[in-house]
């Protein structure tokens, strides 16, 4: 299929598409800067960093709930033809990703509540504690907060990897119903 054969109900919604890329350059920046910053010495520079990283991830939690709620009101395009199991694989990879997209900010949040470092979003609003000061579950949740981000960042390769296939390798014009701009 070409770009022009498909019409406006084959292709995501302009919602959709922009809260896809904008989630997606996100996650990719709040990943990166978390990568860089864990080895940091304690400064200025990695305290500013981590206080983006949080802001950055209540950002990414808030944006998926508005995510969630247009995918839960608004029905996706069809499915293009394809075999039973790549489709599975597309649907369970696409859930997972939602599922990771609530659970690493969470997990993120209740580290940073039980290490009792407050998030103030935006340096302006200090969102409550998720969970009670506790230096043993804060130490305990630490490694589940980088584990879920790789998990997250591994689905995400995949998704880019299946996207490239359909581009390059089947040239199916499935990334022209994501692609931002008009149909």
């Amino acid at each position: 299929m070409t770009r022009s054969s498909f019409n406006r109900t084959e292709r995501y919604s302009g919602v959709a598409i922009g809260l896809h890329w904008l989630l997606a350059l996100l996650i990719l920046g709040v990943f990166g800067v978390g990568f860089y910053m864990a080895d940091l010495p304690f400064s200025m520079t990695r305290l500013k960093l981590f206080n983006w990283h949080k802001w950055a991830g209540m950002t990414i939690l808030a944006l998926s709930v508005l995510r969630l709620l247009w995918r839960a009101t608004h029905r996706p395009p069809a499915d293009l033809p394809a075999p039973k199991w790549q489709l599975t694989v597309a649907h369970l990879t696409h859930w997972l990703m939602y599922a990771l997209f609530f659970a690493v900010p969470l997990v993120g949040w209740a580290y940073s509540s039980a290490a009792g470092f407050p998030i103030v979003w935006f340096g302006m609003l200090q969102l409550p504690d998720f969970v009670p000061k506790d230096k043993a579950l804060a130490e305990m949740i630490e490694p589940w907060h980088g584990a879920l981000a790789w998990a997250l960042i591994v689905l995400a390769g995949l998704h880019i990897a299946a996207a490239l296939k359909h581009q390059f390798i089947d040239r199916d014009g499935l990334i022209n119903r994501m692609r931002p701009g008009r149909g």
